[in-house]
């Protein structure tokens, strides 16, 4: 993939990257403490697993949370249109699957 010159070394703010990783490290254990503490218990926990879960997601507001991640590492990035009419963001992201609703 062809990368914007600009956009080969990019420098953070330090204080700014130790939040990010605070915010991915609580996340990414909580969820793991959760699936280890289900994992002996499924099937029969599967509700209970699933109803844990989704709560963590909606009252932790992680959407929100990666949301301000993705900004904060999309900050440093120089997002001038290439070629293809795509930023480098853009690009990287192109090809990347994403969730779709069941067809009903």
């Amino acid at each position: 993939m062809q990368i914007n010159d600009k956009n080969k070394s990019i420098t953070y703010n330090g204080e700014d990257m130790i939040n990010v990783i605070k915010e991915i490290d609580e996340i990414l254990i909580s969820l793991h403490d959760m699936g280890s503490y289900y994992a002996d218990k499924l099937p029969e926990k599967r509700q209970e697993y699933e109803h844990e879960t989704t709560e963590f997601i909606d009252e932790g507001r992680v959407c929100e949370r990666l949301a301000a991640i993705r900004k904060t590492l999309s900050e440093g990035f120089d997002l001038s249109l290439g070629a293809d009419d795509m930023d480098d963001i853009e690009r990287a992201c192109a090809d990347t699957v994403y969730w779709q609703k069941p067809a009903e």
